[in-house]
């Protein structure tokens, strides 16, 4: 019997409007990387052009919460009130059964849990904005959102780089080029080294 695949896993973490999920996308562009997108679910309806099964499973908050009682998420976090995220563990095995390695656009908390579950054989990145007052900026030129929440979001990124330190990598997004360069070469000596990660 073949062996079944047990690939690795990538988790990327940050503000919102540091820039990682224009990162992750890069990534997943990378061929040589063989890497998948590990969709989550969430209880919060679909934004803008946002597709279920592509952007997020959205799932009700009355499914969401059953789900978390029948132990069906590999990690879940209340971002925000009656507002759940999560990794259904059912899509880390649809990944790995397509022999991919898992890459992870997720919260600093969730991000966290998947490193704690799967320790050696997760690299965790967290991208930093160059400051708050940038962050600030650049939530503001999305357009996407009111200055409540806006101000939210700035509140809740000063906690969430506190976290940096526990995670194994940092890449501080100043300049795009250079982040997705330096992203890119994190992923690549990760999936060749033989050396599982160890805390810095």
């Amino acid at each position: 019997m073949s062996k079944k695949f047990e690939g690795k896993l990538f988790v990327f973490s940050a503000p919102s409007g540091s820039g990682k999920t224009t990162i992750v996308r890069h990534l997943l562009q990378q061929e040589k990387l063989n890497l998948a997108f590990s969709v989550s679910a969430t209880s919060r309806s679909p934004r803008g052009e946002e597709k279920d099964g592509e952007d997020y499973y959205f799932i009700s908050l009355e499914d969401f919460k059953k789900k978390m009682k029948a132990d069906e998420f590999l990690e879940w976090e209340e971002v925000y009130r009656d507002n759940f995220y999560g990794t259904l563990k059912t899509e880390v095995e649809r990944i790995w059964a397509q022999k991919k390695h898992i890459i992870f656009d997720i919260d600093v908390v969730g991000g966290l849990r998947i490193k704690r579950k799967y320790p050696k054989r997760t690299l965790s990145v967290f991208v930093k904005p160059p400051s708050v007052e940038v962050l600030k900026i650049r939530l503001k030129k999305r357009k996407t959102e009111t200055e409540e929440k806006i101000n939210m979001r700035v509140a809740k990124a000063s906690i969430e780089m506190a976290t940096a330190p526990q995670f194994d990598k940092i890449i501080v997004n100043t300049h795009l080029e250079t982040a997705l360069k330096d992203a890119e070469k994190l992923v690549s000596d990760f999936l060749n080294s033989k050396e599982e990660t160890k805390k810095p």
